[in-house]
């Protein structure tokens, strides 16, 4: 398999922890949109141009979610993102869909905006996403006052979510001492094996992201 991706992306963090997770081999291409060759090689291969995009032979798979479901159903491991349970699997979706739409798109509101060319910043929607942001990370820090893990009591594809986006929010709205529950949360996480690894293949390229 091969994984076309780039280490800051949050959406692509979150795959690799799956695939660390679980030790599930794969190829690493890291994609330079603003290199014209691995640009144009890259939409050729997917037009809509996000990623990450994982190629199992001749099958294309889009979408950080879909590309953790069908390593659970293809490749499962020791350890199952996306439980049989149907209940369980219903809280993990809906968690993994949480901390993707409401913490880490909020983010990138933020961060590309401060991207934008001199007077082409949008500050009604900067202020937006650091509100909705901000109600977000109460409602995290209330759930996870009595959680292990952000669906339950098992690590799943929730918290592969979970662990880039918190970690990237928290370097442009830190949270701080202000969630208590929400930041120990960050910290187990932190430590969990494929997540520091995750982690520390972002750290050469944290300069990037502006501050």
């Amino acid at each position: 398999m091969k994984l076309y991706y780039h280490p800051l992306s949050c959406f692509c963090q979150k795959v690799l922890i799956a695939l660390y997770e679980n030790g599930t081999a794969f190829e690493p291409h890291v994609v330079d949109l603003f290199d014209d060759a691995s640009s144009s090689a890259f939409r050729a291969l997917w037009p809509i141009g996000k990623f990450p995009v994982l190629c199992d032979g001749e099958r294309i798979v889009p979408e950080s979610s879909i590309i953790i479901e069908y390593l659970n159903d293809v490749y499962p491991g020791t350890v199952a993102l996306v439980p049989r349970d149907a209940e369980f699997a219903r809280e993990v979706r809906l968690r993994d869909r949480f901390f993707d739409l409401h913490v880490a798109e909020r983010m990138q509101k933020i961060v590309t905006d401060r991207l934008r060319p001199a007077g082409e910043s949008d500050r009604f929607g900067v202020e937006d996403a650091k509100r909705r942001l901000g109600i977000a990370y109460e409602f995290a820090d209330r759930t996870m006052s009595s959680r292990t893990w952000a669906a339950g009591d098992r690590f799943s594809m929730a918290d592969c979510a979970a662990a880039p986006a918190l970690f990237f929010a928290n370097l442009v709205v830190p949270f701080g001492d202000s969630r208590p529950n929400l930041a120990a949360y960050l910290s187990r996480l932190a430590e969990r094996p494929s997540v520091a690894r995750a982690f520390e293949e972002a750290l050469p390229f944290l300069e990037r992201v502006p501050k």
